[in-house]
């Protein structure tokens, strides 16, 4: 049985036949389609591709909750209640839920490079012009600017998994979504440090005017920087290009791709007759759950329940979302060498890193709503942190499972199973905010009701999911 090694810098496999497509790539097969590349350069551009895909997300979930924070002061000022703030709130998760199939789809016919670039500048001039919708008189103004924030935003976790299908091969797969994910999760970290500060500098336009800026520059970059496949890039050598792609669990190539394109639209009959597929999506659905909760309501769960002020707050907030970003690297680690080197099946492996990412933010939850108001700031910061820190291990778990039950149509899969998690984290965010207001800031009810989510997604995932190829 073939078996990976680590060897000259990168994955190689032993125990089985030379591949006849690593040694017969000759040198104008690499330079042929990449433009004059130095043939015998050893690059490593995939890792800059990755890194660029990571900073997008860093920027989608940073734009996404700094509305948490500057909610606090436009509520004052406004005089919106709970209600009117989940609305708010929700109203994002509006466009959202609309784009993730379209964007997966879209990404898998014309490539996530094109996809991605044009929902950060959709997103990025969304969130610029934010605190001029929030000055109107009317919600109405706000709601539809965050709902075209959504619109933008909807794509990029598809597009995150079809990119890594074409540049990254399926060894360095769990790392290149882990990576991936921390820019996200980071996101959320430097929002909510870095709103207060620009709140309290430049008032309400303060954040969003940055960070609309920084995704407009990013758009600019990645039109420059990536390719949609890798050997139409100048920048990657032909040992790189053979690495991604020849390699036995290679990324996927355009002839593939074109080979499924002529087919038509996605088989949506076939891919949701098959138990895997809802195992992902039921995941997503969970996930988002518990994580827009958390991006929406966690200021306001340390201001009304810990008791500490705003400022205060966000570092207390923004801690747990540090944890989860250095967290997913680990269990990406974890997973590939769970799978390479410890000889675990990818149905295993993939099994019980999921399994972690649900069953722990369960357990620590029940802890959040069983203790209440007689939790210190320090214990339900460290509850919260060791809760985001599991769920990070997701980024292993489903977010890698796409690619592995059907790597031709990951950006359809991700899409259907984003949409899913959309309306998650529509009703999830609206009805927390009902709830509080109407229970007179009752968090306990809203911690019991999602520990039990985080349980049933562990049950359906642990029945219904697998690491094999399911799709051709």
């Amino acid at each position: 049985m073939a078996r990976r090694t680590m060897g000259a810098g990168r994955w190689a496999w032993d125990g089985s036949r030379d591949d006849a497509r690593t040694r017969t790539r000759t040198a104008a097969d690499a330079t042929d389609g990449s433009k004059g590349v130095d043939v015998g350069g050893k690059t490593g551009y995939r890792f800059v591709v990755v890194g660029l895909v990571a900073f997008a997300l860093m920027l989608c979930n940073a734009d996404r909750v700094i509305m948490s924070v500057a909610s606090v002061p436009l509520a004052a000022a406004n005089g919106w209640g709970e209600r009117a703030v989940g609305l708010v709130q929700s109203s994002f998760l509006w466009g959202y839920a609309l784009t993730p199939l379209v964007g997966g789809w879209l990404a898998d016919t014309y490539g996530g490079k094109v996809v991605l670039g044009g929902g950060i500048a959709i997103w990025s001039l969304a969130t610029l012009f934010t605190p001029f919708a929030a000055s109107a008189e009317s919600l109405a103004p706000l709601l539809v600017t965050r709902a075209t924030m959504g619109l933008g935003e909807g794509v990029a976790l598809p597009c995150m998994n079809n990119i890594i299908s074409r540049w990254v091969p399926r060894a360095e797969r769990s790392r290149a979504v882990a990576v991936s994910m921390g820019g996200f999760q980071s996101g959320s970290m430097i929002g909510l440090l870095a709103a207060p500060v620009l709140l309290a500098r430049a008032g309400v336009p303060g954040p969003f005017v940055v960070f609309g800026v920084l995704g407009l520059v990013w758009a600019i970059i990645w039109q420059l920087a990536a390719t949609t496949y890798p050997k139409q890039c100048k920048m990657v050598g032909a040992d790189e290009l053979r690495h991604i792609v020849d390699f036995p669990g290679g990324a996927l190539t355009e002839a593939e791709r074109v080979d499924r394109s002529t087919r038509g639209t996605p088989p949506f009959k076939l891919l949701l007759s098959k138990a895997p597929t809802w195992a992902c999506i039921i995941a997503n659905f969970v996930n988002n759950w518990g994580i827009f909760i958390l991006l929406a309501w966690m200021p306001l769960y340390f201001k009304q329940v810990i008791g500490v002020n705003l400022r205060t707050a966000a570092w207390f907030s923004a801690l747990p979302w540090a944890t989860m970003a250095a967290s997913g690297i680990v269990a990406g680690t974890l997973a590939d060498n769970l799978i390479n080197i410890r000889g675990w099946t990818t149905t295993r492996t993939r099994k019980f890193i999921q399994g972690v990412g649900f069953i722990g933010p369960s357990l620590c939850l029940l802890v959040l709503a069983v203790n209440g108001a007689n939790m210190t700031a320090a214990r339900a910061v460290a509850t919260l942190t060791v809760a985001c820190g599991c769920m990070s291990f997701s980024q292993a778990g489903f977010l890698v499972n796409f690619q592995e039950i059907g790597p031709k149509y990951a950006g359809v899969l991700h899409g259907m199973a984003n949409t899913a998690g959309s309306i998650a984290g529509m009703v999830g965010t609206y009805a927390t905010g009902a709830v509080l207001e109407a229970t007179g800031g009752n968090w306990s009810a809203v911690l019991y009701v999602t520990a039990f989510v985080y349980a049933l997604g562990a049950t359906t995932w642990l029945a219904m999911s697998t690491g094999e190829r399911v799709f051709d």
